[in-house]
C-alpha cells in the first residue's frame, strides 16, 4: 500500500490499552498525526514534547494523534502515555515491537516516523518535527 504524499492512509485497526480497538478512519474530518514511537525509544520521547504542545494547541480547532506504539511491554506503553502527558485517547499498539502490523503496512523502519493526514484521510507531510509539525497543522486548519 501506498504511503506517499497525497495517497489515501492505509487503515490501522489496534487496540487501545483497553483492549478496545480504534480504527484511523473514525478519525475522519480531522487533521491527524500517525505517531510511530515506542516507550523505549529516546528520539520519540525527545519529541514528544512538540507533538504534546502542537495537540494541546489544536485539539479544539480539529486536530489529534493517532499514536502506534511498537512497545512489547504493556506496562511500559501504558505508564509512558501518562508520564510524557499524551492525553489524546487514540492510543494503539499489538505490542508486537517491529513485527506491528500497522507499522510494517506503513514502511516503518525507523522511529519516531509521522504521518500527517488531511481531513480526508490524505497524507500531506511525513516526519516532520517540532515547529515544522505546528506549521502545517496550522495551514491544514485554517
Amino acid at each position: 500500500e501506498s504511503t506517499a504524499i497525497g495517497a489515501q492512509a492505509p487503515e490501522i485497526d489496534l487496540p487501545n490499552p483497553d483492549g478496545k480497538n480504534i480504527k484511523l478512519s473514525s478519525l475522519k474530518g480531522k487533521v491527524v498525526l500517525i505517531d510511530f514511537w515506542a516507550s523505549w525509544c529516546g528520539p520519540c520521547r525527545m519529541e514528544m514534547p512538540n507533538v504534546v504542545n502542537t495537540y494541546n494547541k489544536y485539539k479544539a480547532k480539529g486536530f489529534t494523534v493517532y499514536s502506534v506504539s511498537l512497545d512489547k511491554e504493556a506496562n511500559a506503553w501504558k505508564n509512558s502515555i501518562k508520564s510524557l502527558g499524551m492525553t489524546w485517547e487514540n492510543q494503539v499498539s499489538d505490542l508486537k515491537f517491529w513485527q506491528c502490523e500497522a507499522a510494517q503496512r506503513y514502511g516503518v523502519n525507523g522511529i519516531p516516523a509521522t504521518f500527517l493526514l488531511d481531513k480526508d484521510g490524505k497524507i500531506v507531510a511525513t516526519n516532520l518535527r517540532g515547529a515544522e509539525l505546528e506549521k502545517k497543522v496550522a495551514e491544514l486548519l485554517k
